[in-house]
């Protein structure tokens, strides 16, 4: 008995018939939810407003003076300054004011807080990526970094001009927070250094004080005083030695200056106690004056160069020319009366002579003052070396001071110098980066792809939600007619009389209804599926018909 009760509950294995009866006889619970769910999907996808996404890319640009040349005095983690500049525009302020500006989500701000609707705006329909490379077709598609910022609603114009304010926002925050940040940092290195520069001039101010004190006895000063006092005697030996060569001079220009006077004095002009027989004319005179000076120059000649020379010949030649004449004008005369004699002039040795004794009497007497007037001043000079060296001699002979101040004030001032060279150097290249900073030649964003106009929506996606509503849909009748399928055990065909009964079918008789029945029951189920089907394409046409309307 209990063998039969489990074969009786065991299924047959079903085949592509069974699958095809399956469908057949629960066709209506399969279309039914499928035609049903393609309706509530048209209806869904078409009442669902229009979202357009407006997208913009900033480009990264990198510092224009080389890092090695102007380092940054501000992070360089470009991604950090985009996050840190996303939580200042994204505030609760900021999209509070474009909200307000632009009268965003009116719908939602009617059943919901600001708070709610701003963390709504900021969480799903604002769009920023990360940094990242981007083509840029002006420089034949080479990759620069750069990211996107995009905001999406229904309106497509408004998101574009909501995307135009935040990269707005972005350069321009971008910008303030480099500035801001180059100052803030150029201003703590500037107290540094004020600090440094301080700490450095009160440890000098102590040196200074100290070595007043203590003039001449510290310990750093025995090695210079040494060191000037034998320079100070060097000197003294020079100036020595210069006086004694000076006078020796002296002496010389004074034997010379003495010969030459006597020398001067002993001169005579042969031709003073002479007189002339005949009286000259005056051209006769002009004509021996030129002679004279032709001589003069003549001598001078012969004294620096040969008799070859050619100036020396032209002014032999000259001279005989001069001669001549004077000769012409002499024989002139002779034939005129004569006139009452006058003296001769004077020999051109003689003036020569003179003239030259008294060029070397001037020049050594010249020459004498300048030596008295160098001597003068070595007296000067060795008075002045003399009280030097006995102020560096008691310097010299003093005894040194204890040296533990000295050498904590210089350890002191060597450290203070060394942190007020670095201060310096920091605040130096920190100047340097806030005025590129300043110049907008250093890291900055710049537009890469203006907001665009966005002409198709990004969401809703209506092909993938009606096509996802629709199998949905049969999904779900395929589910209920396997339900129902595995809830029904009665017989359905010859098949299952053969596996259940194990009995040999000699014949079958055929279900006889009332054909009145059949024909009724075939018109009520097609006129419920007309009026289903007329009911979903109406609600369907009139979704669309909507959806274009409003689009329009």
């Amino acid at each position: 008995m209990e063998s039969q009760d489990s074969l009786s509950t065991m299924r047959r294995s079903m085949d592509l018939e069974d699958y095809i009866d399956i469908v057949r006889r629960h066709k209506a619970w399969i279309f039914g939810p499928t035609f049903a769910a393609l309706v509530i999907s048209v209806v869904v996808a078409f009442l669902w407003p229009n979202t357009y996404l407006s997208t913009a890319i900033i480009r990264v640009v990198p510092p224009q003076v080389p890092e090695t040349y102007v380092p940054p005095n501000i992070t360089t983690d470009m991604q950090g300054r985009i996050n840190s500049l996303q939580q200042m525009i994204l505030n609760r302020a900021s999209l509070t004011a474009l909200i307000n500006k632009y009268s965003l989500y009116k719908k939602e701000l009617s059943r919901l807080p600001m708070d709610d609707v701003v963390e709504t705006m900021r969480n799903n329909d604002i769009k920023i990526g990360p940094v990242q490379a981007f083509a840029q077709q002006a420089q034949n598609n080479r990759a620069v970094p750069a990211f996107m910022v995009g905001f999406k609603y229904n309106n497509r114009f408004t998101a574009n001009k909501v995307t135009e304010d935040l990269v707005a926002s972005f350069i321009q925050e971008s910008m303030s927070e480099a500035t801001t940040q180059s100052y803030n940092t150029t201003e703590l290195l500037q107290s540094q250094w004020d600090q440094a520069k301080t700490k450095l001039d009160e440890i000098d101010a102590k040196i200074q004080a100290f070595r007043v004190g203590h003039i001449g006895t510290l310990p750093d000063e025995q090695q210079a005083n040494y060191s000037q006092l034998n320079a100070v005697q060097a000197q003294m030996i020079n100036v020595n030695s210069q006086m004694s060569r000076l006078q020796t001079d002296k002496m010389q220009i004074e034997n010379e200056l003495r010969l030459l006077k006597s020398q001067r004095a002993q001169l005579k002009d042969p031709n003073s106690d002479q007189v002339v027989i005949d009286q000259k004319n005056e051209k006769l005179a002009q004509k021996d004056k030129e002679i004279e000076a032709m001589q003069n120059y003549l001598v001078r000649l012969k004294e620096r160069y040969k008799e070859t020379y050619p100036d020396v010949v032209s002014a032999e030649q000259q001279l005989s020319a001069l001669k001549k004449q004077r000769d012409d004008i002499q024989k002139e005369d002779a034939s005129k009366k004569p006139e009452a004699p006058r003296p001769l002039p004077p020999n051109p040795l003689f003036i020569r002579d003179r003239n030259q004794l008294d060029a070397q009497i001037s020049r050594l007497s010249s020459l004498q003052e300048a030596k008295d007037m160098e001597m003068k001043d070595l007296q000067k000079q060795s008075a002045q070396i003399n009280e030097s060296l006995k102020a560096l001699e008691s310097r010299v002979q003093a005894s040194p001071l204890g040296n533990k101040e000295w050498t904590e004030l210089i350890s002191d001032r060597e450290l203070a110098w060394k942190s007020f060279q670095d201060a310096d150097a920091k605040l130096s290249m920190s100047k340097k980066s806030l005025d590129v900073t300043k110049r907008q030649e250093g890291e900055r964003l710049v537009i890469l792809d203006p907001p665009n106009v966005p002409q198709t929506p990004t969401e809703p996606k209506r092909p993938v939600i009606i096509l996802v509503g629709t199998l949905a849909g049969l999904a779900l009748g395929l589910v209920t007619a396997g339900a129902r399928e595995v809830k029904d055990t009665s017989l359905k065909n010859l098949k299952d009389v053969r596996a259940y009964t194990q009995l040999q079918v000699l014949g079958s008789i055929p279900l006889l209804e009332n054909d009145l029945v059949v024909r009724r029951r075939k018109r009520l189920a097609w006129l419920a599926w007309s009026t289903a089907c007329l009911v979903g394409v109406a609600i369907m046409g009139s979704s669309v018909a909507y959806y274009f309307a409003t689009k329009l």
